[in-house]
C-alpha cells in the first residue's frame, strides 16, 4: 500500500493540517524526515516533502484522460525522485482506457492504474476472488468537453439536448436551431472510463443511439469531426479543448440556464491556432458551474490481512 500513498501525495498534493499560503519556492531535492518550516509550507504540498518514496520501477496506465497529467507531473516527480521510476505501459492488444488499466492491474501487469471512473462492483469482486482489494484514491477534478466542427453554427447545448442527440432522438442540427445538417456522432468504446460515465450521467443509463459510431481513440475521433461538418464528440477537456480543428460547445444544465464554456476566457478561433490555443476552464470544473465534471482516480491494490 505504500505505493498508493506515495502516488496520492505526489499527484494530488494533499495538504497537511494548518498549512498556510506563502510565496517561498518548493525545494527541488527530497527533504526526508524533516518537516517544512512555517515559511516553507504551501497550499499544495511541495513534492520534496513527500516521505517514504520507494526506489524501483513502477508500471502504470491506462486512462487517456490522464495523458496530459502524466506529461506534466511525471517529469517533476522524476526530477526530485530519480530512483522512483514511473513507466507507462500500454496493453498489447486492447485500446487504452480506464477499464483496460484496471484489468491490467487485476492481472498484475502494472503497479497502479489511472482511471477516469470509479471501480465497478465486478472489478471489486474479481479482486476479492484473487485475494486482494482495490482502493480508489480521488486525486483530481476533470471536465468533459463536447466538440463539433468549427464551422457548425451552434453555440451550445443543454444536458437534455445532449442526451437526446446521443440516444438518437435528435438527428439533425436544425432540430435545435442549427443548420440543416445530419448529426454524425462519435464515441469511444466502453473500455474508456469517459464513455460509461457519459452514458450513466448524461444519458441516464439509456443506450447510445444506433447512429453512434465507435472510434478507438480520441485522435481518430477528432479527425472524423474535423472532416464532417455535422460531427460531434466528447472527451476529457484537457485532451480536446486545445485542439485547432474543432470547436468546444458551451453547456447548460437546463433550458433557460446559463451556458458555461469548457474553455477559459474568450474563444480562440481556429485561424489563430496553434499560435494561440483554447485552455480548459479549470475553475468552472472545480466549482461545479460547468455541468459535466467528474473525479479522477488512482487505483491501487490493497492486500487482505488476517
Amino acid at each position: 500500500m505504500i505505493i498508493g500513498g506515495v502516488i496520492f501525495s505526489l499527484i494530488s498534493g494533499e495538504k497537511t493540517p494548518e498549512q498556510d499560503v506563502v510565496n517561498s519556492p518548493c525545494p527541488q531535492q527530497p527533504i526526508q524526515n524533516k518537516p517544512p518550516t512555517e515559511n516553507q509550507i504551501k497550499p499544495v504540498r511541495c513534492l520534496a516533502y513527500v516521505s517514504d518514496v520507494p526506489n524501483g520501477k513502477w508500471l502504470h496506465g491506462a486512462s487517456t484522460t490522464w495523458a496530459p497529467i502524466r506529461a506534466k507531473i511525471n517529469p517533476k516527480i522524476q526530477a526530485i525522485f530519480p530512483e522512483f521510476q514511473l513507466n507507462y505501459r500500454q496493453h498489447p492488444s486492447l485500446p487504452p482506457g480506464s477499464g483496460t488499466g484496471i484489468k491490467m492491474l487485476l492481472e498484475g501487469q502494472i503497479s497502479f492504474a489511472e482511471s477516469s471512473r470509479p471501480v465497478t462492483d465486478t472489478e471489486l469482486q474479481i479482486a476479492r476472488n484473487r485475494g486482494f482489494q482495490l482502493k480508489q484514491i480521488p486525486v483530481a477534478m476533470d471536465g468533459i468537453a463536447i466538440v463539433v466542427h468549427p464551422e457548425l453554427d451552434v453555440a451550445g447545448l443543454t444536458l437534455k439536448q445532449l442526451q437526446e442527440i446521443y440516444t438518437g432522438k435528435i438527428q439533425n442540427w436544425s432540430e435545435i436551431g442549427g443548420p440543416n445538417i445530419e448529426i454524425i456522432l462519435y464515441t469511444r468504446p466502453l473500455n474508456s472510463g469517459t464513455t460509461p460515465f457519459f452514458q450513466e450521467n448524461i444519458l441516464g443509463n439509456k443506450e447510445f443511439g444506433e447512429n453512434v459510431a465507435l472510434v478507438p481513440t480520441t485522435t481518430q475521433a477528432l479527425r472524423e469531426v474535423t472532416a464532417n461538418k455535422g460531427g460531434i464528440y466528447f472527451a476529457t477537456a484537457s485532451e480536446i479543448i486545445p485542439q485547432c480543428g474543432v470547436k468546444p460547445l458551451s453547456i447548460a444544465y437546463r433550458s433557460g440556464g446559463t451556458f458555461i464554456p469548457p474553455y477559459k476566457g474568450e474563444f480562440v478561433p481556429p485561424e489563430n491556432c496553434p499560435e494561440q490555443r483554447n485552455q480548459p476552464n479549470l475553475e468552472a470544473f472545480e466549482n461545479g458551474t460547468y455541468p459535466i465534471s467528474r473525479r479522477l482516480f488512482v487505483i491501487v491494490k490493497k492486500r487482505w490481512f488476517f
